[in-house]
């Protein structure tokens, strides 16, 4: 579904994605790990094809489309969705229209279970992400996300800033996302989320810009857990 080749990303004349090869099949979850400023949000943000950045060198094709260069959205009528690590707060928008809007256009029949899944019916009458705490705005935009039902979900950080029982309401939301048949690319920093999800089909290590190391959760996490990201690498480059 997804290929990405030899992709460099800058921000601000500044090279923060350097050489990136990526590939996700269909109904794949990956994730990508890493510490703060390893490129992760950078990365998704170029997938989406956000203007805050600018590709610089290298591919992505999408269903054997390039789409390196596409706005964002014409990547969002092929069926790539973004849920941004801080979403922005907007006054004067309820956020009940734009569910509206959204299950108008993208024809979504069970927003009704989505809802209830997510916990955002009280959110409905509030003014987009304004006043909302860490797990009403991680969980409202992962509904905004679903509601699009996308071929391919980008997460960035759904598990950050949320307490326990917002962290089990996003899991069994991404659950849901991939028995529906989507695709998903998730960004995460600290891993807590890994454990409550059904299946993770590879798990990518990013530092300073590049993949450093792909492979399965059980692999990877307990390294993470033993070592830190800098040891992982320290023993990468010393095999």
């Amino acid at each position: 579904m997804l290929k990405v080749t030899n992709l460099e990303v800058c921000v601000g004349g500044k090279k923060i994605v350097k050489g990136v090869n990526l590939s996700v099949g269909d109904n794949e979850l990956h994730v990508i790990i890493g510490p703060n400023g390893s490129g992760k949000s950078t990365l998704l943000s170029a997938l989406m094809g956000l203007p805050r950045v600018k590709i610089c060198s290298g591919s992505i094709l999408f269903n054997d489309v390039d789409i390196t260069y596409t706005p964002p959205y014409e990547r969002a009528k092929l069926g790539i969705a973004l849920a941004h690590q801080n979403p922005p707060s907007i006054r004067g928008v309820k956020f009940s229209e734009v569910v509206k809007n959204m299950i108008k256009h993208c024809g979504c029949s069970d927003f009704t279970i989505m809802s209830k899944m997510l916990r955002v019916d009280d959110l409905m009458s509030r003014d987009l992400f304004v006043g909302f705490s860490g797990g009403e705005r991680k969980r409202a935009e992962l509904y905004l996300v679903m509601l699009q039902n996308p071929k391919l979900a980008l997460l960035d950080e759904p598990d950050s800033g949320v307490d326990v029982e917002s962290l089990n309401i996003i899991a069994n939301a991404i659950n849901s996302l991939v028995r529906r048949g989507s695709s998903i690319i998730l960004v995460t920093h600290s891993g807590s989320i890994l454990s409550k999800l059904e299946r993770v089909d590879r798990v990518h290590l990013m530092f300073d810009g590049s993949i450093v190391y792909s492979g399965i959760a059980d692999e990877i996490i307990p390294l993470v857990f033993k070592y830190g990201f800098r040891g992982i690498v320290e023993k990468i480059k010393k095999s």
